[in-house]
């Protein structure tokens, strides 16, 4: 209104206003929408670093791997977490211990961990037959993938054959690979025939083509080069639950040291207490799977008494690390059972062995984590100085090593001993914990 009169503005005027105010609603527009869509969209600051299990949660391996996982995750969250950030544990039962594993399954056990629980790192129990899938999923995914169960050596081929791809897949676990376990067989059965002065070898391994074509030739090949004759070979079907009769030729076959695979937790006190019950006149020695847990000697009533079997530092009557004794005691007070080996290799991988990389990377950036897990060395519960191989694998110490100094991984035989677990070898182990080999009371070709 001006002098009473209304002011119309021309079309040029209200063109020039309206433009004005359309480019001013755009931008409101663009910067809500954006902000939004940060909010929305980015993650936290804080946001939660997601450990994730991918296991038979069923079963005892599984559960032990969560177990020790969930420890470490506390014990870091107390101390700050990494990188100002706490951890989460999320896990998805991949059945993969059942007896007829579904691949199926497994696979979209592992794929709902990492699309759905948004899991940053992958613990796994990794069987054989997995874990070339699971190496697949988390190259698809970026994510960094540890394997605790599987002694395959194709596992780690691939990263050294195809390292972009692969380069997500490490290993770790008191289970060594197929090459480090086949090399300390061999070398554990020498020195046990030098300390005992027998000579004649059997074996009852599983009828199964990986170990058939694996352990038993490296096994047929090196063991007469060490004057040790094989007189027994026995293979056995996986569903077997029965070992009299396999006992009963390999006496017959005047077999002085007996060299046992089993690799059920529920079949190992069978074939113990059959062992014990008979006073079979053969040393009972080998890679029986539950005569490593700490539980096994009330689990068989002591008949697991002279028996040697591949272990591990946790398992061990002797402090092999200074991170053993701490570790073990945290866990039988927070679960109130002992910890395991499977326990172990989850605890060692988050408390150490990702704690230490993801500080000297000081990043979540996937490749920058991977570098540092590279340069590992650290100590853990199952070795004084542990690094990764070239190819991700572990780095295994000589089964004869004549030092500990440093030591890396172990390939470790004890004997039961009055319910303890004597560390008999390597050697060097031995000597240091101050252990003696002890043979039956019955007799037996050791008797002479």
């Amino acid at each position: 209104m001006n002098g009473g009169r209304l002011t119309v503005l021309d079309s040029r005027a209200l063109t020039k206003i309206q433009s004005i105010i359309l480019i001013v609603t755009v931008v409101i527009a663009a910067t809500v929408v954006g902000a939004a869509y940060v909010l929305l969209s980015a993650p936290p600051k804080n946001e939660d670093i997601r450990i994730g299990i991918c296991a038979d949660l069923n079963s005892a391996g599984g559960l032990n791997l969560l177990l020790g996982a969930t420890l470490a995750v506390e014990q870091i969250n107390a101390e700050g977490g990494f990188l100002g950030r706490n951890l989460t544990i999320v896990s998805e039962d991949d059945d993969s211990e059942a007896p007829q594993g579904d691949i199926a399954v497994a696979s979209n056990a592992l794929t709902k961990l990492i699309t759905v629980d948004k899991a940053d790192f992958i613990i796994a129990a990794g069987m054989p037959w997995s874990t070339l899938v699971y190496q697949d999923i988390c190259s698809e995914h970026k994510r960094i993938l540890f394997a605790t169960s599987d002694p395959s050596v194709q596992s780690t081929q691939r990263v050294a054959d195809n390292y972009e791809k692969y380069k997500y897949y490490f290993r770790y676990g008191w289970l060594t690979n197929t090459t480090s376990a086949n090399s300390g067989d061999v070398q554990s059965i020498v020195a046990l025939g030098k300390a005992t002065g027998l000579t004649k070898v059997g074996y009852l391994i599983p009828d199964v083509s990986t170990i058939r074509n694996q352990t038993i030739l490296y096994m047929e090949s090196q063991l007469p080069n060490h004057g040790l004759e094989v007189v027994y070979r026995g293979l056995y079907p996986p569903a077997t639950t029965d070992f009299a009769s396999y006992f009963a030729k390999a006496e017959d076959a005047r077999t002085e040291i007996l060299y046992a695979v089993i690799n059920s937790v529920s079949k190992s006190p069978t074939i113990v207490s059959e062992w014990h019950e008979r006073q079979s006149p053969m040393l009972l020695c080998g890679n029986i799977l539950g005569a490593a847990d700490i539980s096994f000697w009330n689990l068989t009533q002591g008949r697991a008494e002279f028996v040697f079997t591949r272990s591990n530092a946790v398992s061990l009557g002797y402090p092999l690390t200074s991170k053993v004794v701490p570790a073990k005691e945290a866990y039988l007070k927070r679960w109130g059972v002992p910890m395991l080996g499977f326990s172990a290799s989850a605890y060692d991988i988050v408390r150490f062995i990702v704690s230490d990389a993801v500080k000297r990377a000081g990043t979540m950036e996937t490749d920058a984590v991977i570098k540092a897990l590279e340069k590992t060395s650290v100590e853990t519960t199952l070795a004084r100085r542990f690094s990764f191989t070239s190819d991700h694998d572990m780095l295994v110490e000589e089964a004869g090593m004549t030092s500990l100094v440093d030591s890396s991984m172990l390939y470790i035989v004890m004997q039961w001993q009055n319910g303890t677990q004597v560390p008999v070898f390597p050697e060097a182990l031995r000597i240091e914990a101050d252990g003696t080999i002890k043979l039956p009371p019955w007799q037996g070709p050791w008797s002479r």
